[in-house]
């Protein structure tokens, strides 16, 4: 028997299915209109199925978190979501309260209602297991009203999260397209990846970066690690590099004693096996400026790699077999700072190699530069992509497994 259910599993006719998705946007700042709506696009597939298949859909998802500036409600997701449908969606800007209910009960067959930024309830991020978020009024409210859970939120899959887990226990679940296609593809392309395998690391998160770096090294997945963005930065700076105030800067709190430790450990153990960046780029009198790493510091920050380095990494990756990047090289939105990213990306596609880029901004500059179609796959996973490939068990997939288990494909429980 299979681990986990799918959607052939079920007979969801006339029925009510929750579908848990994660179609967490990239916003403007200025405006909060979304930029960039990959998300929403790959999880269509399992929603035009279920709407095919006359069930009853009800989308729960969530837009970044409380207390951060693109915090908001989810109705462009819903007119997003229904123009790449091309069928009408709903939307009431509540998850589980009487307007939400009355929604999801005055459904008929075939129609979709998108509930609100169900991170609105402070229960949804409590520290909880899947049994102790079970017990949520989350759950509780609406596993009445629903008669299968469907999990598409590969990108949340390393959230312990009362949406993502809490339901698994008491409704039949099921993974969605999505879901069974990034686990699909991450295990075939990295379960025996082909030689050299080069991972590129980059983005804004520094935290995690020598773990990752441990991982894939010291276990062969990746021969060899670029590191770009704010980690190539931050690795430069332990390798006793003055970056410079201004480059220091964005680094914020995974610029600690610890962190720049952990990286110094990383740079002795693996040596030439870590690249990091031999020049960065900065803004000069509205230019691009390249400036080799000896003659940092610089007055500007650094926010992209410079060009010798966008070159040297180029000849690593058009080389490699298997190739994966996760989190671009620089700030690719800015005009003439979108060089690096863009030319790691054609590298990687010219290998002719297994390629896959993976999380939220790097994907979104796969779309901007309109390659998203040539890599051999394209994974929404940010986070949950790291932890799968450092090879953690991910709380989603635990939490379906447990539902195959224990609930099978039949009717809920009473």
């Amino acid at each position: 028997m299979k681990e986990i259910s799918t959607l052939e599993d079920f007979n969801v006719r006339g029925k009510t299915v929750l579908l848990r998705v994660d179609i967490n946007c990239p916003l403007d700042r200025d405006t909060l209109r979304i930029l960039n709506d990959s998300r929403i696009r790959r999880v269509v597939p399992t929603i035009r199925e279920l709407i095919g298949k006359r069930a009853k859909v009800v989308v729960l998802a969530h837009q970044s978190r409380k207390g951060e500036w693109d915090f908001t409600g989810l109705r462009e997701h819903s007119e997003r979501l229904a123009v790449h449908l091309n069928h009408p969606v709903g939307y009431v800007d509540d998850v589980d309260g009487d307007e939400a209910r009355k929604a999801i009960q005055s459904l008929s067959e075939g129609e979709v209602l998108l509930l609100g930024n169900v991170r609105a309830l402070d229960e949804e991020t409590a520290k909880l297991d899947m049994v102790g978020h079970s017990r949520s009024e989350l759950v509780s409210k609406l596993s009445k009203l629903i008669d299968y859970y469907v999990c598409d939120a590969f990108a949340a899959a390393h959230r312990a999260q009362c949406s993502l887990v809490g339901f698994q226990p008491v409704v039949p679940s099921a993974s969605g397209r999505l879901m069974a296609k990034e686990l699909y593809a991450l295990s075939a392309i990295f379960g025996e990846p082909r030689r050299p395998s080069v991972f590129v690391l980059g983005g804004a998160k520094v935290d995690d970066v020598s773990d990752m770096v441990e991982h894939v090294l010291g276990t062969g997945l990746a021969d060899t690690v670029v590191l770009v963005g704010l980690a190539g930065n931050a690795f430069l700076k332990a390798r006793g590099v003055d970056i410079g105030e201004a480059s220091e800067a964005p680094l914020g709190d995974g610029l600690t004693e610890e962190n720049m430790a952990a990286a110094k450990e990383m740079l002795s153990k693996y040596g030439q096996r870590i690249l990091l960046p031999v020049d960065v780029a900065v803004e000069r009198d509205g230019k691009r400026v390249s400036v080799l790493v000896g003659d940092m510091p610089t007055a500007e920050p650094a926010i992209d790699i410079g060009d010798a380095t966008a070159e040297k990494f180029s000849k690593v990756l058009t080389s490699s077999k298997t190739s994966l990047m996760s989190g671009p090289a620089g700030m690719y939105e800015k005009e003439g700072f979108d060089v690096g990213t863009r030319a790691i990306m054609l590298a990687m596609i010219e290998s002719r190699g297994q390629s896959v880029v993976g999380g939220g901004h790097t994907v979104g500059a796969a779309d901007r530069f309109d390659l998203t179609d040539r890599f051999s796959y394209v994974s929404t996973g940010g986070g949950a992509l790291e932890s799968f490939l450092l090879g953690e068990e991910l709380p989603v997939v635990e939490a379906l497994k447990h539902s195959r288990k224990e609930l099978g494909t039949g009717a809920k429980p009473c």
